[in-house]
């Protein structure tokens, strides 16, 4: 099984970005951790972070007939951002959205999700280990009898 894990703006600035929030674990500290839990269940996962939309609609599309599932975290494209909900469709790949932070419990703005529309689950609020939620979702989803 891959799954490619894709950021957004400003994921690359973790533990340097309102720690309170966020957390004070680095980006490379949230790549160590997806790689470690991926080997343990046996897939293979693929990074991809951009502070730029068209990026990450590229990356998106990359996906189609290459993976088996999605796991990104728009930032603060989430929120405006119907050319990332556009490319999920497209693409056709089972996609769970990630939130670092509990974007429901912080400013109006961020409650609204373009891209919520098109996955298959989204995780907000439980820190970096929503990735690992959001994999294991995709690896059950899948049937892999390695979980």
């Amino acid at each position: 099984m891959k799954i490619m894990i894709i950021n957004g703006p400003n994921l690359n600035m973790l533990g340097i970005r309102e720690p309170a929030h966020y957390g004070k674990e680095t980006y490379e500290d949230l790549l160590n951790k997806i790689r470690k839990h991926a080997d343990e269940r046996g897939v293979s996962v693929e990074f991809r972070q951009s502070n730029h939309e068209g990026d990450l609609v590229d990356y998106i599309q990359s996906t189609y007939g290459a993976f088996d599932g999605i796991v990104i975290n728009p930032g603060a494209y989430t929120h405006t951002s119907i050319a990332i909900l556009d490319a999920v469709k497209a693409v056709g790949v089972p996609t769970c959205e990630v939130h670092i932070s509990d974007v429901n419990a912080r400013e109006e703005f961020r409650r609204v999700s373009y891209i919520r529309a098109a996955c298959v689950l989204t995780v907000s609020g439980h820190g970096t280990d929503g990735y690992l939620e959001a994999m294991d979702y995709l690896i059950k989803r899948k049937g892999n009898s390695n979980l």
